[in-house]
């Protein structure tokens, strides 16, 4: 088992965040996204910087693969697209429900033992059809029933009782968290509750690129590379149909990429380069091309992200402007002397 250095929890301050892209119309700055961002390079030391890195944060469904790692680690036994579910925010679609279900199943529990909110499916698509045909809020359509699932059925599994699985005392909430101090390097800053109901653990930018590193450069068959594999066969039963992380999965070779409400993002490559990218304003605008900036950063061929530049900003329709990152974001381009 990988085991590492655990440094002093990062501090909780006001982030000393930084413009990271801004909103221009008609060639005029409307507008300025702040935020930080991080790049590590293969050997794991921080290649670049913006903002502030270092300071408690919340990485909201980012960390869910590190959840997944530590389900595995203690004995959930599921691979694939199952695996991918327990790491995902999945969109609501007919195929998330039925994987919940049958985590639930193997699980020998009901829909009734979760205790995620109940909502309707996170895709609006769905979500509409979800509406005409006269359907309610359920605990199975909220974005994030297969970690619950999965979280109940890793406590059949050790015999850890399933009233109060949510309870930061309870033994999988406690298993969870030194998991995520260890492939985090750092320990816990802050526990509160995340908008699922689950523990949501505070610890820095930095420190989730690094988690997410060690996860896509662990051994095969652990159960770090078990998350990877699954989340990167199976990207959008992690998300959804259309749904950009998936598609960024799809576009990079071997990335394996997570975001999470609040404008998180993050995203890692098989030999250990990643990014981490916090946008203050919670803006998904600004997260995806922020992101795809820093992997250029990272040395991701600019060719495979011109996809995720951002949307165009309209005006009467037409395209009259865009997101665009900060140009200190922009890849440096080293010219050969003659």
């Amino acid at each position: 088992m990988y085991s590492s250095p655990v440094a002093d929890a990062p501090l909780i301050r006001e982030p000393l965040h930084a413009p990271v892209a801004h909103l221009i119309r008609g060639g005029v700055v409307e507008g300025i996204h702040y935020g930080s961002v991080v790049v590590l390079g293969a050997d794991g030391q921080v290649r670049f910087q913006l903002g502030d890195i270092e300071a408690a944060f919340y990485p909201r469904s980012a960390l869910k693969p590190v959840q997944a790692v530590a389900m595995v680690r203690a004995g959930l036994p599921l691979d694939g697209e199952l695996l991918s579910l327990t790491a995902a925010s999945h969109s609501g679609e007919e195929r998330h429900l039925a994987g919940a279900r049958r985590i639930l199943e193997l699980a020998g529990a009901g829909e009734d033992a979760l205790r995620n909110v109940p909502d309707m499916p996170y895709d609006p698509a769905v979500r509409d059809q979800w509406v005409r045909e006269g359907r309610l809020p359920s605990r199975l359509a909220q974005n994030c029933s297969g970690k619950h699932a999965a979280m109940l059925y890793t406590c059949v599994l050790n015999d850890w009782p399933l009233e109060g699985y949510l309870d930061p005392a309870h033994p999988l909430q406690q298993a969870i968290a030194e998991i995520v101090e260890d492939l985090t390097g750092q320990q816990i800053a802050q526990v509160t509750v995340d908008g699922c109901g689950a523990p949501l653990f505070s610890v820095s930018l930095h420190g989730l690129a690094r988690a997410a590193a060690r996860i896509t450069t662990a051994v095969a068959g652990t159960p770090e590379a078990r998350v990877a594999d699954a989340m990167r066969a199976h990207p959008e039963m992690a998300s959804g149909a259309g749904r950009d992380v998936a598609a960024l999965m799809a576009a990079v070779p071997g990335l394996l990429a997570k975001d999470g409400f609040e404008g998180v993002q993050v995203a890692a490559l098989p030999d250990g380069r990643a990014v981490a990218v916090k946008i203050a304003d919670g803006a998904n605008r600004a997260r995806v091309p922020v992101a795809a900036a820093a992997l250029a950063r990272a040395g991701v061929d600019e060719a495979l992200l011109a996809e995720f530049a951002g949307e165009p900003l309209l005006g009467g329709g037409v395209p009259v402007g865009e997101v665009r990152p900060v140009r200190s974001l922009e890849p440096v381009v080293v010219s050969a002397c003659a």
